[in-house]
């Protein structure tokens, strides 16, 4: 097997929590990421979902090094680029960029489109002369369904999936390998969601991309994703194919956050299982012993409490297709979702076209 092109190991991120004013003095943290593991293959999109305050985008910010971590590794062609700095982390920086969440905060008002996509010139000026620009930017421009003829507009000017097509611009614009994706697509309509998703499906074989995709609709992470690690509290509790997490969840919140999936037939949705959580997720600050997510388990009994399960296959389920790791001690295939129940692609985009002169078109 080859190198993965990205592999994450018990990264890390707690905020420190101080008291006093003239002497503060630590009195915790705030376990944002608390041992995350996985690995990203050439080509693969990795898609990685869980409710608001999982830790999901602390994640993200810490592949692109806006935020540094307090422990663990992040190996992009098996160096740790945790360990460096100067040229030497601007040079891996080219080659990891970012899709921010909203378009409308993303981009600033006061610059052109023009001076957005080509504002990575000016920091990696070796990838093009300052003649050629302007053309390299009005080539990506058309690569994402603009018109080259938009270059010299502004922000506010344009609707917010063309906002987003910007922003996706801006992180081709130096060529890179991996793109984190922090959720690109939760703040646009849902018929303009799936323009965007298909232009990053096409973009991916068009520019042999990797992504980290990360997003809290199900829906969409299995149509873009190979496969997906499920996030709580701070870690990675299952991950698998797109097929072994859909169709074979093992872990019961994974169980139940399929189970919460909106499904159109008033008949299925009688027939279905829906598994509904007691209590609120505890706070990142008081972390429960052993595994986190037993305060709000259905299958949670006293070996929950005292071992902190670890994300592995589970040696009681059958080897197989799909057996995945997942991190519980009482694993199984119990709560299969049903076929019709399961979330499936969204909506096709018609296909793509440029929009209109004045940039109020949809996407």
């Amino acid at each position: 097997m080859a190198e993965p092109i990205l592999e994450v190991s018990g990264l890390v991120k707690h905020y420190p929590l101080t008291q006093g004013i003239l002497f503060k003095k630590q009195v915790g943290a705030v376990k944002a990421v608390d041992g995350v593991d996985f690995t990203l293959a050439r080509g693969e999109t990795l898609g990685i979902v869980g409710e608001s305050g999982c830790g999901k985008s602390t994640v993200a910010k810490m592949l692109v090094n806006l935020e540094r971590p307090t422990a663990g590794s992040i190996k992009y062609k098996g160096e740790d680029v945790t360990k460096l700095s100067g040229r030497a982390l601007k040079a891996v920086r080219r080659n990891i960029q970012m899709v921010f969440q909203d378009p409308y905060t993303s981009l600033n008002p006061r610059m052109t489109v023009g001076d957005i996509i080509g504002e990575p010139y000016e920091i990696h000026p070796e990838v093009a002369p300052k003649g050629d620009r302007r053309r390299k930017v009005q080539e990506l421009l058309d690569v994402v369904g603009l018109n080259p003829e938009y270059i010299n507009r502004y922000p506010h000017q344009f609707s917010g999936g063309q906002r987003q097509r910007i922003g996706i611009a801006r992180g081709l614009a130096l060529r890179p390998e991996v793109i984190v994706a922090d959720e690109p697509v939760s703040a646009l309509d849902v018929s303009v969601q799936a323009q965007v998703i298909n232009l990053m499906d096409r973009l991916q074989s068009e520019f042999d991309l990797s992504y980290v995709f990360i997003a809290h609709d199900l829906s969409i992470v299995r149509h873009i994703s190979d496969r997906v690690g499920v996030m709580y509290l701070g870690r990675i509790v299952e991950i698998g194919t797109d097929t072994e997490i859909y169709d074979h969840p093992t872990h019961p919140y994974t169980q139940a956050l399929l189970s919460a999936v909106p499904v159109p037939d008033p008949e299925a949705r009688e027939h279905r299982e829906r598994i509904i959580l007691s209590g609120d997720v505890p706070s990142p600050t008081n972390i429960p012993s052993g595994c986190r997510f037993r305060t709000r388990c259905f299958k949670a009994r006293d070996k929950c409490a005292q071992e902190v399960p670890l994300l592995v296959i589970p040696p009681q389920l059958p080897v197989g297709p799909p057996a995945h790791p997942s991190a519980c001690h009482f694993a199984e295939e119990k709560h299969v979702v049903p076929a019709e129940d399961r979330p499936g692609r969204p909506p096709e985009a018609p296909p793509e076209q440029r929009p209109p002169q004045h940039g109020s078109g949809p996407g």
